[in-house]
């Protein structure tokens, strides 16, 4: 399994030699002037922020040629780019109350959105599978079969809305019954994790931050909190691929 750490300060690109995520508005801030983009030493992905447009916006306030044009940018000017995801539609309860649509409307509107930009960026872009019961997510995969996207031949498929879950044996499940697929578990950290890594392609977290902010420090370090720390990100990784091993 691969894993992606995820990162708040898009400079790391150019600093860390292991794969990393980082969210699409943490490179392109409205409203501020685009500064010189990094060039990656290692592969990287990138996270159309879908979580935090929704929660914030309720929608997303940019369109689907926009983010395509942007992720054309990042291939060609930082390099090593993996993968992006879609501008797929979280389904928990929070980003449902906010939208005020369905969990197959959410589907439709991340199949749709995918579509689009695979049309442009081909395999650049990854097709996402959203839900939140386990039945959803059989559906959504028929939304892709209907389309004619066969997701048994796709290099990454994404598995959204499971990050925020506290129910272990729901995300286990919901991931075993996927098995066949080459799955990208976003956010999935923890006894999920532990309980699934050897039916994952990768997955990805940014768990780290939320441990520094809760105390966690690198011994070598004098911040006060190290949550902007690159040394204590590259600790916690290595810790969570030695306890996976």
């Amino acid at each position: 399994m691969e894993f992606f750490l995820g990162i708040n300060e898009p400079y790391w690109l150019a600093h860390c030699d292991f794969p990393l995520m980082v969210a699409r508005q943490r490179l392109f801030r409205p409203g501020k002037q685009r500064r010189p983009l990094p060039v990656a030493r290692h592969r990287w992905v990138l996270d159309s922020g879908g979580f935090t447009q929704l929660h914030q916006h309720g929608r997303y306030p940019f369109t689907a040629d926009q983010y395509a044009s942007e992720i054309e940018t990042l291939d060609d000017e930082v390099g090593n780019l993996a993968w992006a995801s879609p501008m797929d539609w979280m389904c928990e309860e929070g980003a449902l109350s906010q939208t005020g649509l369905t969990v197959g409307e959410h589907q439709r509107r991340t199949v749709t959105n995918f579509l689009d930009l695979r049309q442009r960026l081909g395999r650049l872009v990854i097709p996402v599978l959203q839900g939140w019961e386990h039945d959803d997510y059989l559906r959504c995969s028929d939304l892709y079969q209907a389309a004619g996207v066969d997701l048994s031949q796709e290099p990454v498929v994404g598995l959204g809305s499971v990050c925020r879950r506290n129910a272990t044996d729901d995300i286990v499940r919901i991931i075993t019954s996927l098995g066949g697929l080459n799955l990208h578990a976003y956010g999935v950290k923890g006894q999920p994790l532990r309980q699934t890594h050897d039916l994952l392609v990768s997955a990805d977290s940014m768990a780290w931050s939320y441990r520094a902010r809760r105390g966690g420090r690198h011994p070598d370090c004098k911040h006060r909190r190290c949550n902007h720390c690159r040394k204590f990100a590259a600790l916690w990784r290595e810790n969570l691929l030695t306890t996976l091993r």
